[in-house]
């Protein structure tokens, strides 16, 4: 009995530990980062205290999309595209993040990221301060539904996250 407990505790672990194409920048299934000289449609998005306007975006299969991103809340906040395994692995990074010094909820610190080699510069995420806009390019490849959501500590699990469906044809 030991035996089996022991070995579905070790399978658990495992479960729990971030695979690299899991928690890579959320690229494959999910799209690839777009050219900017290369975009069918631009889309404007608030990000404001656990909440992303609008909440839910249609796009089609193949679309590139500048997001322009704003974040008109109090607290820094980003913009993540992924599924819940690649948020699960990024959250991780997140919280060493939070707990190293690099950020504090108001005030994201670039030079101890870099320091750190953690620039949080993949093509599918921005991360931004309060007031501050950027943007990110991105080609849907194949039909399905994904999200975007906010992996600072606590964001997500208070439902900061928003759903895309990618349809074939028109957006």
């Amino acid at each position: 009995m030991k035996t089996k407990l022991d070995t579905i505790l070790a399978i658990a672990a495992l479960a729990l530990i971030p695979v690299p194409a899991l928690a890579d920048a959320g690229h494959g299934v999910i799209g690839r980062a777009g050219k900017s000289g290369a975009v069918d449609r631009t889309i404007e998005v608030s990000m404001t205290e656990m909440k992303f306007d609008p909440a839910v975006i249609n796009v089609a299969e193949g679309e590139s999309v500048r997001f322009v991103v704003t974040n008109d809340g109090r607290n820094v906040h980003e913009f993540n595209l992924g599924t819940l395994s690649t948020w699960r692995g990024h959250a991780a990074e997140m919280r060493k993040m939070m707990q190293s010094g690099m950020m504090t909820m108001r005030k994201v610190r670039r030079d101890k990221m870099q320091a750190a080699g953690m620039t949080h510069d993949d093509p599918n995420s921005i991360l931004l301060e309060p007031g501050e806009t950027g943007e990110v390019i991105w080609t849907f490849s194949e039909v399905g539904e994904i999200g975007y959501g906010c992996n600072m500590p606590g964001h997500l699990e208070a439902g900061m996250k928003g759903d895309i469906a990618i349809n074939t044809g028109e957006g």
